[in-house]
């Protein structure tokens, strides 16, 4: 991940959503200790506090724990919590976005609902 500083979302939350991703693709699971803000900051060359902040929102979420003196931790329902707030945060955000853009263009639902199978179809052929 390369940190983007174009100032439309602010970095911590970048971090966040990283840790996120990765928890999503299996690189950290239930339990397991995530990287340190230090090694966050060293990573994506950001300043410890801002990774800090990052972490921080993850334990707030409950997607994160701390162990006092030894770090942060994945939580045993983080992976369900992520899913359920992108679920229902992201995708209805792009899905919103999709359905008021097919709108302007005049694309009809079944043929937005084709497109959407179609781009589903190939997704699972790469």
């Amino acid at each position: 991940m390369i940190v983007n500083n174009d100032g439309t979302k602010p970095i911590y939350m970048q971090i966040a959503e990283w840790v996120e991703t990765e928890i999503l693709n299996g690189n950290f699971v239930s339990e397991d200790k995530v990287y340190s803000q230090y090694q966050l900051a060293e990573m994506f060359n950001i300043n410890p506090a801002t990774a800090a902040k990052g972490l921080s929102l993850l334990v707030e979420d409950h997607i994160l724990y701390k162990k006092r003196g030894l770090g942060m931790f994945v939580t045993n329902d983080a992976l369900e919590l992520i899913r359920h707030k992108r679920k229902n945060q992201t995708l209805k955000r792009l899905i919103k976005e999709i359905v008021l853009e097919s709108g302007r263009l005049g694309v009809s639902e079944n043929e937005l609902i084709s497109m959407i199978k179609e781009v589903a179809g190939e997704e699972t052929t790469e």
